[in-house]
């Protein structure tokens, strides 16, 4: 069957997941039940009561019951995933730990645990225990060796241009005017996830044009934040109240003109013409005998040889990336983005070089003919 995109589909996450056809799914971002096994009402020291999560959607009879849910739903999503797709899973230190034990068995691999810091949680009121200022996001792909979308330097431009970290700050929770009120003005739903946490979730691991599923969809953030990104989105939801809320939310969503230069957050390095650094050395961009530096502090030197490898001060040869990680203690490095040139007094690195060689030989005009 066709996948049903753009659509909210109206019951059981598993059985409507095992409707969709197998690996047609690039991205799965979960926010299941957490079981928080709320024993009593929670008050405020001013006594008034706390609009905790108490719905019947929540409640297992047991751990065990909590399990063999979490391990049915995710090998359904595990079967519709792209062997390149990944999901996202979001959790409490009620469920986490346990959901990411089960997508272990299942042969998920987990790319990282991401921890979503709050700005605004809810104090803990009896005084008894730390406040719980964070969730766990599980992020991983269908298997150890897997292929799979990271638009790294999306999220450097997110980050301030540097690497962004797993611990995710100001980001508070849906609140104001992005918080779903019901006719009587109270929360729709009571685990509304706000649009910029499902915003870098699906700007990082999808593009443009992709189908992003959400098996429990609740009141459609994750609906809203594909479509402003232009990636398709299916919503699997049982409570006709949500999915009411949802396509109103999702409807009311009018997306900037679609550009496909603009909406492309790919590493533009890693897309451009592929040039090994010998052909450099072949054609007299960088020099046999010239020396390299490790960082522009000069600390680290390198010297390059006839066969395009590289000798360290101490000895060591091996090409630009084995000579990095000589030096970095045998990390892993990319050495067109470590290694520099002196030129007129100026540190020039690798990839400028680089770059200057695919503009001169014209190897952007090719690869676009």
């Amino acid at each position: 069957m066709p996948l049903p995109l753009n659509q909210v589909i109206e019951g059981d996450c598993v059985e409507i997941l095992n409707t969709l056809p197998e690996t047609s799914i690039d991205l799965i971002f979960a926010d299941p039940p957490y079981h928080l096994q709320l024993q009593n009402e929670l008050y405020r020291p001013n006594m008034t009561k706390v609009d905790a999560v108490d719905d019947d959607w929540d409640k297992f009879e047991s751990m065990q019951a909590y399990d063999e849910f979490t391990r049915t739903w995710l090998t359904a999503c595990k079967r519709v995933l792209k062997p390149t797709g990944t999901i996202w899973v979001i959790g409490t230190y009620h469920n986490i730990f346990r959901v990411g034990a089960i997508m272990q068995d299942l042969g998920f691999w987990i790319l990282n645990d991401v921890i979503w810091i709050k700005l605004n949680p809810m104090p803990n009121f009896r005084g008894v225990r730390f406040t719980n200022a964070h969730e766990t996001l599980i992020w991983a792909s269908t298997g150890k060796d897997a292929t799979y979308t990271f638009n790294y330097y999306a999220m450097k431009g997110l980050n301030d241009e540097k690497q962004m970290r797993s611990d995710w700050w100001l980001l508070p929770l849906a609140t104001g005017s992005e918080r779903v009120k019901n006719e009587n003005g109270d929360k729709a739903h009571s685990t509304q996830k706000p649009e910029a946490l499902l915003y870098r979730v699906i700007l990082s691991s999808s593009n443009p044009g992709d189908v992003v599923l959400d098996p429990f969809f609740g009141s459609g953030t994750t609906g809203v934040v594909a479509k402003r990104l232009h990636r398709n989105w299916i919503g699997i939801e049982k409570e006709k109240k949500y999915i009411q809320i949802a396509q109103k939310r999702i409807d009311a969503v009018q997306p900037e003109m679609f550009d496909a230069a603009t909406f492309d957050v790919k590493s533009k390095a890693k897309s451009a013409p592929k040039v090994e650094f010998s052909v450099l050395v072949e054609h007299g961009y960088v020099q046999p005998g010239q020396r390299l530096f490790f960082g522009k502090d000069k600390t680290k030197v390198a010297t390059i040889k006839p066969d395009s490898r590289l000798r360290t001060a101490d000895g060591f040869e091996g090409s630009i990336h084995q000579a990095g990680s000589h030096y970095m203690n045998n990390a892993p490095c990319n050495g067109w983005e470590h290694w520099f040139i002196e030129v007129d007094g100026q540190m020039i690195g690798l990839g400028e070089v680089r770059e200057k060689f695919r503009v001169d030989k014209g190897l952007y005009n090719e690869r676009s003919g």
